[in-house]
This record gives structure tokens, sequence and C-alpha cells, in this order.
């Protein structure tokens, strides 16, 4: 028995579900935190804040986000319509991702003001959410390519 028997191979189409799902769960988590500790500040305050993190988040999508999403989707459509299921994160981007929660411990435990953190929190947050927008959008396209070459194969002749 080899290793590879071991290894959870899905259809391709989970990869870009699971990309999706897990860059808008990160995002909604960020981004909730960000409105808990602007939620303490005050109303006037937590808007400009909120509206700081919002204006840094669409940015983040246009330059940053965004392309870092479509270079995946690149790589997803690269790969054969079976694969490990964890495959839809590449090696590199594991590191990145445990580089940003030690990151983000770092900054929740140090003496930088929340509403500050909030804005960043916000603005990559953010950035996740509407980034795994582009996941979606291609599952979409997976799935909807799908059927229709299941229905070309079994349509009778006239």
């Amino acid at each position: 028995m080899t290793l590879s028997h071991l290894k959870p191979t899905v259809p391709k189409c989970w990869l870009f579900a699971a990309s999706g799902v897990m860059w808008s769960a990160v995002g909604i988590m960020m981004c909730t935190t960000a409105i808990g500790w602007l939620a303490d500040g005050g109303m006037g305050r937590g808007m400009a804040f909120s509206a700081a993190g919002l204006i840094l988040a669409v940015l983040s999508v246009r330059w940053g986000f965004g392309r870092i999403a479509q270079k995946n989707i690149r790589r997803l459509r690269r790969l054969p319509d079976r694969g490990c299921f964890f495959a839809f994160q590449a090696w590199k981007g594991y590191l990145i991702i445990l580089a940003m929660i030690a990151l983000g411990i770092t900054l929740r435990h140090s003496p930088i003001p929340k509403h500050f953190l909030a804005v960043a929190y916000t603005a990559i947050g953010g950035a996740l959410f509407v980034g795994s927008f582009n996941y979606y959008r291609h599952l979409s396209r997976l799935i909807r390519t799908s059927f229709r070459r299941r229905d070309q194969r079994h349509t009778l002749p006239e």
C-alpha cells in the first residue's frame, strides 16, 4: 500500500469551492473582529475607521487579492480533473497563511490601539471576502460547462 491511497482525492470543482469558502470565511471572521473593536470606540470614530478599511479593501482587491485569486485559479485549472483536496491552496500559500496567522496574533496582543488594527482587519477581510467571488464565478462556469457536456451526451438524435 502506498501513501497515495491515503490522499483525499476530489473532483476539481471542490478545489474551487474550498478556496472560495476559505477566503469568504476568513474575510468574514476578520471583518467581524474589526466591527467588534470599532463598536467599543464609539459611533463617530467607528464610521471613519470603517470607511478607511473599506476603501483599502477595494484597493486591495483591485491590486492585490484579486490578482492572487486569479493566479490561484489559473494554477487550479492546470490540475487534473481529480486531485488532492489540499491542493486548493499552493504549498507556498500554506506558509504564507501560517505567517499571517502569527502576524495577526502578534498584532492583536500588541499595544497598537484596536481601532487602528480594525482598519487593517477590515481591509484584508473585505478583500478576502470580495476576492472569494472569483472562485465562485469560476466554480459556476465549471458546473455549467459540466451540465452542458452531460446534456449533449444524453441528447437523443432527431
